[in-house]
């Protein structure tokens, strides 16, 4: 693995198209806090995978395309070439895109929304890092902020549709989900797909590439995903949630994001720091449907509001958990990533 990564530098050391290659594939692995190339080929896979077995291969399309113009804008605006070649700049490009492609109907005006919101996605990613720089980096606010804007916005516009989003009265805010039993498959299929959910997709297969683009990069970070995709379903079923959520992978992707960033991003892994990314893992899921809730009437999606928000409360406190150097937490460092 070492001998190949070293390799693919150097390969990318002497050629611009590859250097552009090597970023857009990290940027795509920075979706999951991974800053390796080859995560982004296994994390790629997943995604091409998922939107053709959803029959909707303009998902993945729209993924491609946003990452490469989030990242040609980086560009444009002379971000740091260090953060730059780390895929600091693109991953909320390309969610951004699977996100509008996913809850948009087809159409060209699409294509002119998916361009539109990778570059902004850009300019967002670099007003938030200076404003969060210290507690932790702008993780995937521009993606949430950019993408409820955008979609937002059809509701006013003729020519932009919804295809998946939800419609303001399909629960009425402030009432409770009714639960019902789950069987063991359901609990199962549930863990994969908060994985999977992470890209909006809905696959067990596509869940299976994500943890081993995970592997390939960092043990920890694929033990720490799966072990938060099933804390998080088995605290949702603890509450009472609604069974068709929680199978869907739909409150578990938060928490997921959650525990990779602070079991093994931001904080060094040992016994004080599990138990503190289990607190955080667990409140995600509340914040989720919290959040789930409180957006019912506006007909958007939570996107991963729930983990940007419980990651930086949890970031706020500093304690002293065998946390990374102070300098690695930095946005602007390839360490502290999406």
């Amino acid at each position: 693995m070492e001998k190949f990564l070293a390799k693919w530098e150097s390969l990318s050391a002497s050629s611009g198209v590859v250097r552009f290659l090597d970023i857009n594939l990290r940027s795509i692995g920075q979706v999951m806090f991974q800053n390796n190339p080859l995560t982004g080929i296994f994390f790629l896979a997943a995604i091409i995978w998922g939107s053709y077995a959803a029959g909707v291969p303009r998902v993945a399309i729209a993924g491609v395309l946003t990452v490469v113009v989030a990242n040609l804008t980086a560009q444009w605006l002379h971000v740091d070439t260090e953060s730059l070649h780390s895929g600091l700049y693109g991953f909320n490009g390309i969610l951004v895109g699977l996100a509008l492609a996913t809850f948009l109907a087809p159409g060209p005006l699409l294509w002119v929304y998916v361009i539109l919101g990778a570059a902004v996605s850009v300019v967002v990613m670099l007003g938030t890092t200076n404003v969060v720089k210290p507690w932790g980096g702008a993780l995937t606010f521009p993606f949430v902020l950019t993408t409820w804007l955008l979609l937002l916005a059809t509701y006013g516009f003729s020519g932009l549709a919804g295809a998946a989003l939800p419609t303001g009265n399909v629960v009425a805010a402030f009432q409770p989900y009714q639960g019902s039993p789950l069987q063991l498959i359901d609990l199962v299929q549930g863990v994969f797909l908060s994985i999977s959910q992470v890209f909006l997709k809905a696959s067990s297969i596509a869940a299976l590439l994500l943890l081993a683009g995970l592997a390939v990069s960092s043990l920890a970070a694929a033990a720490f995903a799966l072990g938060g995709a099933i804390l998080a379903v088995l605290t949702a079923h603890l509450f009472g949630a609604e069974s068709d959520l929680i199978t869907g992978g739909l409150l578990g992707f938060s928490p997921v994001l959650t525990a990779i960033a602070l079991g093994t991003v931001f904080y060094q892994p040992g016994w004080r720091v599990v138990a503190y990314t289990i607190l955080a893992t667990v409140f995600t899921v509340i914040v989720q449907s919290a959040v789930n809730v409180a957006l019912t009437p506006f007909a958007i999606p939570a996107l991963t509001a729930p983990f940007v928000l419980v990651t930086w409360l949890f970031l706020l406190p500093r304690q002293r958990l065998e946390g990374v150097p102070e300098d690695a937490r930095d946005i602007e460092k390839p360490a502290a990533v999406a």
